[in-house]
């Protein structure tokens, strides 16, 4: 950036601390170097800050910071197309164990525990969940799947915060190859969400609880232990991953966990699974196939607002957005095919 606006690489630095103001000059270079409005570098549109130290990223130690930096970036904009959205439509209220008034506060149960009180206060019944994004978000909570780094996603498998006036949890497309982990995933970030209001992120311990809330909360221990095969048969697995919408790989782990199987059964269980993958058997799901498991409250927002007259470009020039800026937030791809002169 530096380079491109001929200036110190500290300039650019004091402009994005804010201690120091770019010149008139400078701020039209940066909107066009980043591709955003001139207006997008003014004051006086909704902001509000997310440090890295605010979200829970599952691969912490992997990410670098620069990438932390692009995700919490990510966040801070889907909150304002959601504030923005939110002016006009009414969306479901935030209805999650320990959150009020936007300051969230851990639940006190262990992971198992809270599991079961957000199923009982949720109205889940006994059963598997059908649908875990979609539940999540008539519950309030902002969830997406959307690219939103570029490269970045490829050290990010997702990232959740409540440091904001909604909780956002934040799921991969790239990891939407298969349905169960990505049902699966969401429910981990729920876990951190209800658990870790105010914990230090990135801790091995948290991550482990956030997947003791999932198995919980997916396949709660009092109803599936009778399920599981007393000695390990991938059939019967795969069978019970489809009735339940998780994975083989998190049944097995479940085995394990509930005492069924001895850490020796499970490393084979994991050996045998990963051989016969490789031949195309139990084969994966997209998340596309499964549209409950597609976040759809934002885009239902601006269908309904757009219904009682709110254009795209009205609302890019709110959020001081363009307006692709605005149709890549709400989830909708680009079908225009891409052109080139010859």
């Amino acid at each position: 950036m530096a380079k491109e606006l001929n200036v110190s690489p500290m300039a650019v630095g004091h402009w994005e601390t804010g201690s120091n103001l770019p010149k008139a000059d400078h701020v039209a270079a940066l909107a066009s170097i980043l591709d955003m409005p001139v207006a997008f570098f003014a004051t006086g549109r909704p902001y509000t800050h997310v440090s890295e130290a605010d979200a829970h990223f599952r691969s912490l130690r992997r990410t670098p910071a620069r990438e932390r930096k692009k995700a919490t970036t990510f966040v801070e904009q889907m909150w304002e197309l959601t504030h923005a959205l939110e002016k006009r439509v009414q969306l479901p209220e935030v209805d999650m164990p320990g959150f009020i008034d936007g300051e969230a506060t851990p639940v006190d149960l262990d992971p198992a525990g809270a599991a079961r009180m957000v199923r009982r206060a949720w109205g889940i019944g006994p059963g598997p969940i059908p649908r875990v994004v979609r539940t999540m978000e008539k519950h309030g909570i902002v969830v997406t799947l959307i690219p939103f780094a570029g490269d970045a996603t490829a050290t990010i498998d997702a990232f959740s915060t409540s440091r904001l006036p909604r909780p956002v949890a934040i799921l991969t497309p790239e990891r939407a190859c298969d349905v169960f982990r990505h049902r699966f995933t969401a429910a981990h970030e729920l876990g951190h969400l209800v658990l870790h209001g105010e914990a230090s992120h990135g801790d091995v311990k948290l991550e482990k609880e956030a997947d003791e809330f999932a198995a919980e909360f997916l396949t709660p221990a009092i109803e599936i232990t009778p399920r599981l095969p007393a000695r390990l048969n991938l059939q019967a697995l795969d069978k019970l991953s489809k009735e339940w919408g998780v994975s083989i790989e998190s049944l097995i782990y479940r085995c394990r966990e509930l005492g069924i199987i001895s850490e020796a059964v499970y490393r084979r269980a994991f050996q045998r699974l990963n051989q016969l993958r490789k031949v195309e058997l139990f084969v994966r799901s997209p998340v596309e196939q499964h549209p409950g498991e597609v976040p759809a409250m934002l885009q239902s927002a601006y269908r309904l607002a757009q219904d009682h007259g709110l254009t795209l470009s009205e609302l890019a020039d709110e959020l001081a957005w363009k307006p692709a800026r605005v149709r890549a937030l709400l989830g909708y791809t680009d079908q225009r095919p891409k052109l080139q002169l010859v």
